[in-house]
């Protein structure tokens, strides 16, 4: 399992979890897409724009290898924000290829991309 160095591993000052320790050893958690609604918590959207602005920031428009990457977390923005990198597309490897839609995340999280916001953080 492949470790992004440099990647927050939580959001501050929160359980907000964004990478895993170490890998499963049942195997990676499958990725799914879970629907996000509009009555989600305040904390929970702050988490979802913080995990966003680090995924920009650390892998822009470039492919990614899901590697030690929180599952959970990237279910909230899988299938929509982001999106496989490859076809076939295997939701339980650790080594699995995915990449960030732009467009489609500038629209769910404006916050994640404006540069004034990521020093703030």
């Amino acid at each position: 399992m492949l470790k992004h160095r440099g990647f927050p591993g939580r959001l501050p000052g929160t359980d907000f979890q964004f990478t895993i320790r170490r890998p499963n050893k049942k195997g990676a958690t499958p990725l799914i897409a879970r629907e996000r609604f509009a009555d989600r918590r305040p904390a929970d959207r702050k988490a979802d724009t913080a995990f966003m602005m680090a995924l920009w920031f650390q892998f822009g428009d470039q492919p990614f290898e899901r590697g030690n990457l929180d599952a959970g977390r990237l279910s909230w923005l899988f299938g929509r924000e982001v999106i496989p990198a490859e076809d076939p597309f295997d939701s339980e490897s650790y080594e699995a290829l995915l990449k960030i839609d732009e467009r489609r995340a500038r629209t769910s999280f404006p916050d994640a991309f404006d540069p004034d916001e990521i020093g703030g953080k």
